[in-house]
């Protein structure tokens, strides 16, 4: 089968258990926006933050690993087995360590009275941590069709039991308090909710996975797992510092965000625009979706196809499509943002200034990704791991600089300084150690092509709503049109 078939099938299917999950997810934003205080949507906005660092932290590298030695060893079931071991006890005893020191981490956090939270943020984490090495095991079986299902059911599980303790229970509570449809509900317990269903969806996926678990013999070899962790502890910084780029700013915003003369409760008001912020950064969501749903399919499929002769000309063509898909999202939202804007409560709109900035952001870092093959397959690791700590400092100082002058705007150009240095690094390192003829003439005429009509978009802004989505349906039809007559013989080319 032609390759970049392959890899296009598998990111489809992928796309069932990654875009589906997780747009069932986003639709919980819309919800959340418009039924949630905004300073309560800030809360989860950080928490969330944390929840997705410490994830990188308790798989520290192990995803990756196990891919490069499922291949690389003659035993993949010891090598899932030892991963897997190593992952339940980390994850045991970071949790236990969290519940043990709850009382002080909730004061540095400034979430006295909300320990809870913090103890059910660490329960997920540690859960989807464990469970993460029995995905990537079901994704390097190529069984995809199972990895899909699974986590389409668990999100439907956690989607379907927000709707109803946060928006099908209020409606009732409001017209009768006493109905028997509410015995497990507390009005007093909305924001608590998103966490906790979120545990029991979580615990869900561990007893779906369970089969793969019956199945497996129990092996921890120590000699292999040292030998794994040599490789995965450059990715663990990369991992670590892919998540300070991507949540730092989250994390630190409340320390650092101007306050307003004349405001009260400064804190409820910094959780607010915490939470117009990180409301505006899920409009990128079709751009995050894309490249979670590329990067399930492709980080096995670098691994399989360095094996054949024509890898790098395989390579060089899955970064042109890459960056013309990227750009069709980007122009997507772009230009159809009057359309997009209502997926986020009216209260949120105030921010949506930033939404081209954060998608432009996250097609860089899609591209980053592309390139990071080269490292990868030469095990040249610790190379990423500069690279991933170059754009740390970039976003710590970006923040440190921009957010006190700026608020949710200066951590939205953060990112996208951020990630363009870590392209350019990454390009310019990869054509010494390994390197691939891009099409860059190509890709340049996309992106040219692109962010003129962008442009066009903003210079030409006609007042009547309408009018302008049919001017930006013009535009975009246009480059897709452009796209598809330069491509066409090459797609015609791989069809055959």
């Amino acid at each position: 089968m032609n390759p970049l078939k392959q890899l296009a099938g598998q990111t489809a299917i992928y796309g069932l258990g990654t875009i589906v999950p997780r747009l069932l997810n986003y639709l919980l934003v819309p919800m959340y926006t418009r039924l949630l205080l905004k300073e309560e949507y800030g809360m989860v906005t950080e928490l969330y933050a944390y929840i997705a660092f410490f994830f990188v932290l308790l798989l520290y590298g192990m995803e990756t690993t196990f891919f490069r030695y499922a291949e690389k060893e003659k035993d993949p079931d010891r090598v899932f087995s030892t991963s897997l071991i190593s992952i339940f006890f980390t994850s045991v005893t970071f949790f236990i360590v969290v519940w043990i020191f709850i009382e002080p981490i909730s004061g540095m956090l400034h979430y006295q009275g909300y320990e809870d939270l913090i103890l059910m943020s660490a329960g997920i984490v540690s859960i989807d941590a464990f469970t993460s090495i029995q995905y990537a095991r079901l994704r390097q079986q190529k069984k995809p069709l199972r990895f899909s299902l699974i986590r389409t059911i668990t999100v439907a599980v956690n989607v379907g039991l927000n709707l109803y303790f946060i928006w099908i229970c209020k409606e009732i509570y409001e017209k009768d308090p006493n109905s028997p449809w509410l015995i497990f509900y507390n009005p007093e317990y909305q924001v608590r909710y998103v966490f906790l269903i979120n545990v029991i969806a979580s615990s869900l996926s561990i007893f779906l996975l369970l089969p793969q678990l019956i199945k497996l013999k129990p092996v921890y070899d120590f000699q292999l797992l040292r030998k794994m962790l040599s490789y995965a502890f450059p990715l663990l910084i990369v991992g670590v510092t892919g998540m300070v780029n991507e949540v730092l700013d989250k994390i630190i915003f409340k320390y650092l965000a101007p306050v307003p003369a004349g405001i009260a409760d400064k804190h409820t008001y910094i959780l607010g625009e915490l939470g117009v912020y990180g409301a505006n950064y899920k409009l990128a969501v079709l751009m995050t979706l894309f490249i979670q749903m590329f990067r399930f399919a492709a980080e096995p499929f670098f691994f399989a196809q360095a094996k054949e002769e024509n890898a790098k000309q395989v390579y060089a063509d899955v970064m042109k499509y890459f960056v013309i898909f990227g750009l069709l999202i980007f122009l997507g939202v772009t230009l159809f943002i009057d359309v997009f804007k209502y997926f986020i409560g009216p209260e949120h709109w105030e921010g949506l200034y930033i939404v081209p900035i954060v998608l432009l952001a996250n097609l860089f870092l899609g591209i980053f990704f592309n390139l990071s093959v080269w490292y990868k397959l030469t095990d040249l690791t610790r190379f990423g791991a500069v690279i991933a700590v170059i754009g740390s400092v970039i976003t710590i100082f970006a923040n440190l600089i921009l957010v006190p002058e700026m608020s949710y705007l200066g951590s939205a150009w953060g990112h996208l300084f951020c990630y363009l240095v870590m392209m350019i690094i990454s390009y310019f390192w990869g054509r010494k150690h390994y390197p691939i003829q891009y099409d860059l003439k190509r890709i340049g005429i996309y992106a040219v092509l692109g962010f003129t009509i962008f442009g066009i978009s903003r210079v030409f802004y006609p007042e009547t709503e309408w009018i302008r989505i049919s001017f930006s349906a013009v535009l975009f039809i246009a480059f897709l049109t452009t796209a598809y007559l330069m491509e066409r013989k090459n797609l015609f080319h791989q069809a055959g």
